[in-house]
């Protein structure tokens, strides 16, 4: 019995600070899959929409803490409960999406690593198991070193992560799994390769009257895509940076648009209120969320590659 539970503890708190992690770096995207679990569509619960985020953020914290103090055994009775109630939620979300086909990618390993639905309810019915193993034998998780070190542990992680998180709020991502991430090519990621979906499926750019420009704007040597899903919920002091740094690339010959799935009226107010010296193209929000976590963003484009990205907070940093 001590050998499983120490192979089911080993598991358990890997699979969960992995599972964190790759959430933590990124926890727009959680939010982003909360809102999607929350709407009309699927749970029926829009009025928790609002409060997506810091869900997000509990959950994340709460996932990943869970797996760290299970390493270094840290309150193992609480731990290990804990970490059942969490599984059994994740195994129930999991069951709903893969059953009704509803969310056909649950995030459970953020933007790091894809499952099936079904896929996805079977590694959680896994992980039951192992969480089971480790209830009915949490006499033998001892501290990894010492009961000091566990809980200094534990303590100094929770503070790290909270932290990581509130940088990525404030900047982006500091690890980007999406296929827009610097370097990617957009055009090859838009490639069919047999019968599987390429990584990138929904990106297009037209004008107001309908316009296809997707080809146009990845053609082209020097572009810079000013980015806002929503206009009417983005950072509005974010524009004045935008201003800056938007005059500056159109002296050094860039082609700059905006990006977003907002009305052009919307664009026409911000454009007004703020003199800015390019015009709007209509692109979809979720396709939009993906390229960029920023609401205002830019991304830099050279013939279709992304060769930088960057929050409004950091659009100094922009070199031409």
């Amino acid at each position: 019995m001590k050998l499983l539970v120490y192979l089911s503890r080993f598991i358990v708190a890997v699979t969960f600070i992995f599972s964190g992690f790759v959430k933590l770096v990124d926890p727009l995207g959680s939010a982003y899959k909360f809102q999607e679990y929350f709407s009309a569509d699927v749970l029926n619960m829009e009025f928790l929409i609002p409060y997506a985020l810091p869900f997000s953020i509990i959950l994340i914290l709460a996932e990943i803490v869970l797996g760290v103090m299970l390493l270094v055994g840290y309150l193992p009775k609480l731990t290990v409960w804990s970490l059942l109630g969490i599984i059994l939620v994740f195994l129930f979300l999991t069951w709903y999406s893969a059953y009704y086909n509803k969310v056909t990618d649950c995030g459970c390993f953020g933007d790091a690593v894809k499952l099936s639905s079904w896929g996805t309810f079977y590694k959680n019915i896994v992980l039951v198991v192992f969480i089971l193993i480790l209830v009915k034998g949490s006499k033998h998780i001892k501290p990894l070193f010492s009961m000091a070190f566990a809980k200094w542990t534990t303590f100094l992680s929770f503070f790290l992560f909270l932290y990581i998180i509130y940088y990525v709020l404030i900047h982006l991502p500091i690890i980007d799994f999406r296929p827009y991430a610097v370097g990617k090519n957009i055009p090859e990621g838009m490639e069919y390769r047999g019968d599987e979906e390429p990584p990138i499926h929904d990106f297009f750019l037209e004008t107001e009257d309908g316009e296809d420009l997707t080809n146009t704007v990845l053609e082209q040597d020097k572009v810079m895509l000013v980015i806002s899903y929503n206009i009417s919920i983005s950072d509005k002091k974010g524009f004045n940076n935008i201003k800056e740094v938007t005059d500056e690339a159109i002296k050094s010959g860039y082609t700059v648009y905006a990006l977003s799935s907002s009305m052009n009226e919307e664009f026409t107010e911000i454009k007004n209120e703020y003199n800015l010296n390019f015009d709007m193209l209509f692109g979809d929000e979720t396709m939009l969320k993906t390229v960029i976590r920023s609401n205002p963003g830019i991304v830099i484009l050279q013939k279709g590659t992304v060769i930088g990205k960057y929050s409004w907070v950091d659009v100094d940093n922009i070199n031409f």
